[in-house]
């Protein structure tokens, strides 16, 4: 039977159905390759980013790495060679997080919040159960944050000292030294109006001048190479005070002189404690310092405790706040008591050992106790308000005025002494031609251990 032209169509169309289906599986397999190849790039990718992620991390691992290095760099070596002072420790090698300029203020280096301690005495006899008392540590953890203003003021002080170290020498202008320590002294502490700063004016006193005199503005003294000058500046945290001083001399023949002062003045230190007479300590300072002679100009002369200056009580904002620490025999039968703070300081003169008042003033503070006074003066009313405003009732000076552009500051100032309101505090002398050397330290009486806060490898 002849095919028609229709069936052909039909049979070829039937034709390509029947092959159609022979393609599909080679499709399927080209399917398959590409989404094998898709996952294995993907995978490959996926480990990609994985390796990138750990050179990243090691990356950055390498630059915190070498950020602490840089840090590490920055810091300067603690040691310093005092061997041109007479009788001053020289810094050796230790933790320090300070640069070669001074300029990373206390708080930076420490951004715990945590001060290293001052030198840590235990209590003797009856008071020796404090220092194992599980209810004395309770104590000193209420008091803490005191604790720790109070060190920091401390590290503050001990950098800026060690500062002036290096940089004191003779036949520079006392006025000077004096404006350079300050600076350095605010800055480290960050100071700011009464909150933090520089607790009175940095004392200077040459041969037998023996406290209370800081150069006016304009005062060309210098610092002679055969001076005993005390060089004493505090520090302040929260009205939290640290007053603290030593005595700087170049020549030895004053070694004797200043060996009985340190020697009086770490006996002093010693002594004091809870429920210690302070006639006691300052029975105990005489017998030490008097103990002692200098020979000067062919003399023998012997070392005398100055009998009218004395150490004291601090307290927040109040430098003599009531208790005094006596540097001779007496009786005086009041008690130190648990948790108060003293400056432990003692003089030792070549002189009579008494020390009067001289007219030049530098020293004002505002009197603690005062109440409201009313004035007439506009301007004193000005410059006590500026007072209260940048120092309250803690020490400052004539430089001080000047430097914060208070302007014809001398009449209201008077004005101010002669009500009542501020005091001023003279320079201190023994007779001419005597020296006079002194040390300080500032110490605080915990529950459970007596904490020299000050104390450093110089002194």
């Amino acid at each position: 039977m002849e095919k028609t032209e229709e069936d052909n169509k039909v049979q070829d169309t039937q034709e390509v159905k029947q092959a159609e289906p022979q393609e599909k599986p080679q499709e399927d397999a080209k399917t398959e390759v590409t989404e094998a190849t898709e996952a294995k790039t993907a995978e490959e990718e996926k480990e990609g980013e994985g390796e990138g992620e750990a050179t990243k991390k090691k990356k950055k691992k390498k630059k915190k790495k070498k950020k602490k290095k840089k840090e590490e760099e920055k810091y300067a070596p603690r040691e310093l060679d005092n061997s041109q002072f007479r009788l001053l420790g020289s810094w050796t090698e230790g933790d320090w997080k300070q640069n070669d300029s001074y300029s990373i203020p206390i708080v930076d280096q420490y951004r715990d919040g945590v001060f290293p301690e001052g030198e840590i005495c235990e209590y003797l006899n009856e008071n020796s159960y404090r220092t194992t008392s599980a209810e004395m540590r309770e104590k000193e953890i209420l008091l803490s944050y005191d604790y720790q203003a109070l060190r920091k003021a401390a590290e503050c002080h001990r950098q800026v000292r060690k500062y002036a170290q290096s940089f004191i020498k003779p036949g520079q202008k006392l006025i000077d030294i004096c404006e350079t320590v300050e600076a350095k002294n605010l800055e480290l502490i960050k100071a700011h109006l009464k909150d933090a700063g520089q607790a009175f004016p940095t004392g200077i006193s040459i041969n037998d001048c023996a406290a209370h005199y800081t150069p006016n503005p304009r005062d060309g003294k210098t610092l002679g190479k055969d001076d005993v000058c005390k060089l004493d500046f505090g520090t302040h945290v929260g009205g939290l005070l640290i007053d603290c001083a030593f005595t700087i001399a170049f020549n030895e023949k004053y070694d004797p002189l200043l060996t009985a002062v340190k020697d009086a003045t770490n006996t002093g230190i010693k002594e004091a404690g809870i429920d210690v007479r302070l006639s006691d300590i300052g029975a105990a300072i005489q017998e030490v310092m008097e103990s002692y002679e200098v020979e000067l100009g062919g003399k023998t002369l012997k070392v005398k405790s100055v009998r009218n200056l004395n150490g004291h009580l601090i307290e927040k904002y109040h430098i003599h706040a009531g208790k005094s620490v006596p540097i001779v025999k007496g009786n005086d039968q009041t008690l130190m008591e648990e948790g108060e703070v003293y400056a432990i300081e003692t003089f030792g003169s070549t002189g009579k050992g008494v020390v009067l008042e001289e007219v030049d003033c530098s020293h004002y503070m505002k009197d603690f106790d005062i109440g409201q006074i009313p004035l007439r003066n506009a301007r004193a009313k000005t410059l006590l308000s500026h007072i209260n405003k940048y120092y309250g009732t803690l020490a400052f000076c004539k430089r001080w005025l000047e430097r914060d552009g208070f302007e014809k500051y001398i009449m209201p100032l008077k004005n101010l002494c002669d009500e009542g309101v501020v005091r001023a505090y003279p320079p201190l002398n023994d007779i001419q031609g005597s020296y006079v050397a002194q040390y300080e330290h500032t110490i605080l009486l915990r529950p459970s251990c007596k904490e020299i806060l000050s104390r450093g490898e110089d002194y």
